[in-house]
Order: C-alpha cells, then structure tokens, then sequence
C-alpha cells in the first residue's frame, strides 16, 4: 500500500509481525513492489519466526525505523515484546509505532508502549520501560 503525501511522494506502511499477518498484510496490499526501493533498503516487511534470532528482529525494526519511505510500522505485540528495549526507546514521530494483535497471542493494553505514552500525556499513568506502573 502506497501512501501518496504530495505529488510524486509516495510513503510506505512496514510490517514486522508472525507469518499469518504479515502474509494477510501482504495480500491486502501492503507489500512495496518497487524494485529499485527493495534493493536499495530490502522489503517493507519482516516475518518473525521462531528460528530468528532477537538480533535479526532488532535488525529489522531498526531498519524500517530509519527508512525516509516509511510512515508507519505495524508490528505484532508479541514479536514487540521481544524487542520492548528498542520500541520504549524509539521517539521519533515518523515513522509511528504501532502494536497490533496477532492470532496466536491477546492483545494486552499494558504491554502497549503508545498507549502508556498517551496515557502519561494525560495525566493517568507512568511508564517503566513499557510498562504501567502499578
């Protein structure tokens, strides 16, 4: 999926999740077909599985977080909370960070390092590195 920002800009969603999203991700068109782009910065996405290794996941996120083409990076909570020590010190705006579910593993809104840094924001939390102070 191609995100037109002005005219001849286009930016990109990355995914970073299990092989089931990634590929439900993929078919719904988030996948960049560029080829000039995918050699020049690999694929706009990455399939965590149980044979990879945490430095080829923080390899990964580092990766997509540091690409100019891409806006947002959706990454499943699980595979986040693999690699929470990178997300809770991520701060750029761009490319936001956003933890989705998977179908293997709940979502858990105290796990979500975004929306512990809504709720201090507001006024109604505190974060220890990604988690909400009890």
């Amino acid at each position: 999926m191609v995100i037109k920002i002005k005219e001849g800009e286009e930016k990109l969603v990355g995914v970073i999740g299990d092989e089931d999203t990634v590929t439900g991700m993929l078919l719904a068109g988030v996948g960049d077909n560029n080829a000039e782009k995918k050699a020049r910065y690999g694929p706009n996405y990455f399939i965590a599985t149980r044979d990879k290794h945490l430095d080829q996941l923080e390899e990964a996120f580092t990766r997509m977080t540091n690409r100019p083409d891409i806006v947002v990076v959706l990454i499943t909570q699980g595979v986040a909370n693999d690699i929470r020590h990178l997300i809770v010190d991520y701060d750029k705006t761009i490319p936001a960070v956003l933890e989705i579910p998977s179908k293997d593993i709940p979502y858990d809104a105290n796990d979500d390092t975004v929306l512990c840094k809504v709720n201090i924001a507001l006024g109604n939390g505190d974060v220890v590195r990604g988690k909400k102070k009890k």
